[in-house]
């Protein structure tokens, strides 16, 4: 069959309207059945592929956006990638996803790059404490959302979405507290996120309301190399005086590390010492034990953040400006298993 190039061909070949051609394939709901199938079964025979830059260069954009995350490693991303890409998928979109390294540098050229490629938005999972580059898109009229990552000055000026951060810290304190746990250890990340400066505030506080002062030596700081150097400051404390009961890890992965530094201490988990994180990825329920954790809605967060950027989107396009920002706070819920 002749190579078929355009819309109006399509439409030639079905008797209808281009227009109607251009309803059934941005999905739109007001043609007739019968209409939509005849369409589809001639795209279908004919391998047609619509002119994706021609269309985006008329409307301003084109039907993808970005999805920044810092790296493939910490496991929660791609829990956020899978809901990103169910709402994306189910409205027509399609979802880049760009990894920054936690470089400024990256994170600059990326927003160049897709901005240059006319993304609709972008999805910033990647954020690190300066937002002077989300801050200039938001004044450029760049529909974006932020995801786990911002600082509380944000709030209110741009479109953030998470749990109650102070509140997981809270919970999985107090919870190890009423299991009899005394000398409580924080494993934190990185205080530039203010993510885990409201965990580890949620945990001080909890340790205060039992008339516990936090102890400054089972305050444990991520080392310049990584979380993995945990696992030699693990080892080193439960050598040592007074070594904790209890570890609360603020993220899944620094629970892992501590987890293997007890077995390979023979140190009993949960007889000796329980250990608790954030974030429920899938290896959590596969530990020995299986770790108790604040499972975040990880998927559903992509979900929202999907959907609230198709609405700037929308909104932008009917009014001219994008809507007031919204901050979205989601549940969470503790998964009680053997490692507590």
């Amino acid at each position: 069959m002749e190579q078929i190039n355009s819309i109006k061909e399509i439409a030639q070949m079905c008797g209808v309207s281009a227009s109607t051609v251009s309803r059934v394939l941005n999905g739109k709901s007001y043609v007739r059945e019968e209409t939509r199938q005849k369409v589809m079964e001639a795209v279908r025979t004919t391998g047609f592929r619509p002119n994706m830059i021609a269309k985006s260069l008329k409307r301003g954009y084109a039907r993808t956006i970005c999805l920044m995350v810092p790296s493939y490693g910490n496991m929660i991303f791609p829990e956020i990638m899978r809901g990103v890409n169910q709402v994306a998928r189910e409205r027509g979109y399609t979802a880049f996803f760009n990894i920054t390294d936690e470089k400024m540098e990256n994170e600059a050229a990326a927003y160049d790059q897709m901005r240059n490629l006319r993304v609709a938005g972008f999805i910033i999972c990647s954020a690190i404490g300066d937002e002077s580059l989300i801050y200039q898109l938001r004044e450029e009229g760049v529909p974006l959302v932020l995801v786990n990552r911002f600082q509380k000055e944000d709030v209110g000026r741009l479109d953030t979405i998470a749990i109650d951060n102070y509140r997981a810290g809270y919970v999985s304190t107090q919870f190890l507290l009423r299991a009899g746990r005394k000398r409580i250890a924080i494993a934190c990340g990185d205080p530039e996120l203010d993510l885990y400066n409201e965990r580890y505030r949620g945990y001080a506080d909890a340790l205060r309301e039992a008339e516990i002062e936090p102890d400054p030596q089972l305050v444990l700081r991520e080392p310049p190399e990584g979380q993995d150097g945990f696992y030699d400051i693990v080892k080193r404390i439960m050598l040592g005086e007074d070594a904790p009961d209890a570890f609360f890890a603020t993220a899944d992965s620094k629970a892992f590390v501590i987890m293997r530094a007890l077995h390979d201490l023979k140190i009993r988990i949960p007889q000796d010492v329980a250990v608790i994180g954030i974030d429920n990825v899938e290896l959590s329920a596969y530990m020995e034990p299986p770790l108790t954790t604040v499972a975040q809605p990880l998927t559903r967060m992509g979900r929202e953040a999907m959907t609230r950027l198709l609405y700037q989107i929308e909104y932008k396009k009917e009014n001219g400006i994008l809507p007031p920002p919204e901050n979205i706070t989601l549940p969470f819920d503790l998964l009680v298993r053997k490692s507590t």
